[in-house]
């Protein structure tokens, strides 16, 4: 006899794996009718993730309108749209308002809470789990997972629940620290739900000869990335872009890393709000005009960080000194493509140690988007970041964990049938 199976009735039981927000979002909502639920969490305590959005403020969500946030998760955008429609970020703001938790839209969009702390998240997501009788297990993560008749046998190293309802909710495999080990994976595909092939994330991006390690910290708002793959053209957005001491990070990079492959030509234009032909004739344009000044006093003009454009007029060869009138075309010209189309050739993205998020995951065709339940294995559910979704940075995917976690649980808190 199983040790659990005198504890709970099979058919009214839900096991969640992962004490994410996704898993302790799902578990707080699916007590209703009676559910008994058991979560499984392998870390002594739940939510380490959690407690590093936002750099530990919780980026939580974005502002604006839900049908905005489609186009934020690449091509999946169409299958969370049941999921965000059914729990918006509306929704979420007033989960949290309701139990003394307001929120706070920043300018550009992301919404923190106010006290501007992840660990008040959390501290929610725990008093609202513990007030609905989740049974959570801390410390004691699932060895195996097994199908057996019409029931799920969920074991660790103390126990084995015997359930009704199995939902997976244990992440993806990025920051592999904090519990997220793609362990998921390997229960999905047990129970022969389809996994495709998973990688990083929103990473940081290293390029080959970076000639900028020593201006880690500059920063550039809302200019134009665009990726080259064998000459052409493959992707094209804007974004914020963050010189670090290695390579290239900040929102921007980090939501384009998910297109790039190691040998691509990225090609950065620094001023902002333009394209590349625009900067060429605002470039040419204010050097031209600049007569007497030097070069370096004028290009700083055009909003651009001195140590960044002292670098520049070294990498093309022009000296510090060196005035407007007595600049060659020659070297006009390669200052405008410099700054329209700078060229890093991508060397490698950052590790899982380092990524945001995991690209790849539960496969979409098997689970059905209207209620994130498995259209092969009766009652079994993925949800979060297991699934292969991931979004742009600025709360998109911690917005889907709820959203996702909310979906299933409506569905699996819905009136039982009789076994």
């Amino acid at each position: 006899m199983l040790p659990e199976e005198a504890r709970y009735t099979v058919s009214s039981t839900v096991v969640i794996i992962g004490g994410g927000p996704a898993g302790l979002f799902c578990a707080l909502r699916a007590t209703e009718e009676g559910r008994n639920v058991v979560l499984f969490e392998k870390k002594p305590a739940p939510g380490r993730k959690l407690l590093l959005a936002g750099s530990g403020q919780c980026n939580i969500t974005h502002d604006g309108e839900i049908a905005g946030f489609l186009t934020h998760y690449g091509d999946h955008g169409a299958f969370l749209r049941p999921a965000l429609m059914n729990f918006t970020n509306r929704d979420l703001i007033a989960f949290f308002a309701a139990r003394g938790l307001p929120m706070k839209a920043e300018p550009g969009g992301k919404v923190f809470p106010e006290t501007r702390r992840s660990a008040d998240v959390l501290a929610v997501l725990l008093a609202e789990c513990a007030a609905r009788g989740v049974d959570l297990r801390c410390g004691e993560p699932v060895r195996t997972v097994e199908r057996e008749s019409d029931e799920f046998i969920v074991r660790t190293e103390k126990a084995a629940v015997r359930a009704g309802v199995l939902v997976i909710a244990t992440g993806g495999a990025s920051y592999p620290a904090t519990g997220s080990t793609g362990d998921g994976y390997a229960f999905a595909r047990a129970l022969g739900q389809p996994v495709t092939e998973v990688a990083p994330a929103l990473a940081p991006v290293y390029v080959g000869a970076y000639p900028f390690a020593d201006l880690a910290g500059i920063s550039f708002a809302n200019i134009a990335l665009a990726v080259y793959r064998g000459g052409k053209r493959v992707r094209r957005q804007t974004g914020d872009l963050l010189l670090t001491h290695t390579g290239l990070s900040g929102p921007g990079i980090l939501d384009l890393s998910r297109s790039l492959l190691p040998g691509d030509e990225l090609r950065v234009t620094f001023l902002p709000g333009m394209n590349a032909e625009e900067v060429r004739k605002r470039v040419a344009d204010a050097v031209a005009a600049g007569g007497a000044r030097q070069v370096k006093t004028v290009l700083a003009d055009l909003s651009l960080p001195e140590r960044f454009v002292r670098r520049l007029l070294e990498i093309v060869g022009v000296l510090p000194g060196e005035t407007c009138a007595r600049l060659p075309k020659k070297a006009r010209n390669a200052i405008a493509a410099s700054l329209a189309e700078f060229p890093f050739t991508v060397a490698r993205l950052g590790g899982f140690d380092e990524a945001m998020a995991t690209r790849g995951g539960v496969a979409l065709e098997g689970i059905n988007p209207k209620t994130m339940a498995s259209k092969t294995v009766e009652g079994l559910y993925c949800i979060g970041e297991v699934l292969d979704i991931d979004g742009d940075t600025g709360g998109y995917n911690i917005q889907a964990a709820f959203s996702t976690a909310a979906l299933a649980a409506r569905h699996i808190a819905g009136p039982r049938t009789s076994r």
